[in-house]
């Protein structure tokens, strides 16, 4: 009998864990860029005390929690408010007043992971004065993760890092209008939550939902192999209005055929607005 080599058990075993979460859970990962998928899922096996990917499936489908520790740790990439302040500089001087000619204004942050866009953003509007006409919607494929944003909390070991971010972006008050002391935590004041609406989607598998002035989605595609960038990319543009805003990561520039249908507002920022 031939002997199976040990990458070749790996990949079955993922193969078969990721068909699994699909099946019993809805949550489809087979179109992530394998190599930071793989990275995680193993960080978590351990974590888990599992020995293998075959034991940690086991634990993942008897155990509902278990997956809800994978899903946070699939999101949760935390960076920090502001930290790129090249790109709020731009945004504020270029997209504010594009969004202050519309009388309600819809914006969306898919995939918000650790709310740092999210957040950023809600307080650039209160500085702007649009958070009363403005709703963000805020969306992710995790409960677990849509939980711990409503929440609002952030480290108190973030503060000094946000703040200077925060001032380097532009900032025009003191960071600290923004949010109060609370234990081991600072929680984000209901000023800055309040534009904010949670719920679950799943950019793999759902549609659009509404119709939105500007898109941020600035980590998640790196996360994609081609086909599901395309996909995601196909929703986008079929979900903003006409000269709606897409904001894009570093590496996540539109690409033909979609790229036909915007022009850029800011190279440097990854801004783009939809022209067709």
């Amino acid at each position: 009998m031939r002997a199976v080599n040990d990458a070749l058990i790996e990949e079955t075993e993922l193969r078969l864990l990721l068909e699994a979460v699909l099946n019993c859970y809805g949550f489809d990962f087979r179109d992530y860029e394998m190599a930071p998928l793989k990275r995680r899922i193993w960080e978590q096996v351990n974590e888990e005390g599992a020995q293998t990917l075959s034991g940690y499936q086991e634990k993942i489908l008897h155990e509902a929690a278990c997956l809800e520790r994978l899903l946070l740790a699939l999101r949760d990439d935390e960076t920090g408010l502001f930290e790129d302040a090249n790109f709020w500089q731009t945004f504020r001087s270029l997209v504010v007043p594009m969004l202050r000619t519309y009388p309600a204004i819809q914006i969306w942050v898919p995939e918000c992971a650790g709310g740092e866009d999210l957040f950023s953003l809600a307080i650039l509007f209160q500085e702007e004065g649009l958070q009363h006409r403005a709703r963000i919607y805020a969306t992710d494929l995790s409960e677990a993760m849509l939980k711990k944003m409503r929440k609002g909390v952030f480290p108190l070991n973030r503060i000094g890092h946000d703040t200077e971010y925060y001032l380097r972006a532009g900032g025009r008050r003191c960071f600290s209008d923004y949010y109060r002391i609370e234990q081991d935590h600072a929680r984000f004041n209901e000023s800055v939550m309040e534009p904010i609406v949670f719920a679950e989607h799943n950019l793999g598998t759902d549609g659009p939902f509404n119709l939105f002035q500007a898109i941020l989605c600035r980590r998640a595609l790196g996360a994609f192999n081609e086909w599901l960038q395309e996909r995601v990319q196909a929703l986008f543009t079929e979900s903003l209005g006409r000269f709606g805003v897409l904001a894009l990561g570093a590496f996540e520039g539109t690409k033909p055929p979609l790229g036909q249908r915007y022009e850029p507002l800011s190279g440097i920022a990854n801004l783009y607005r939809k022209v067709e």
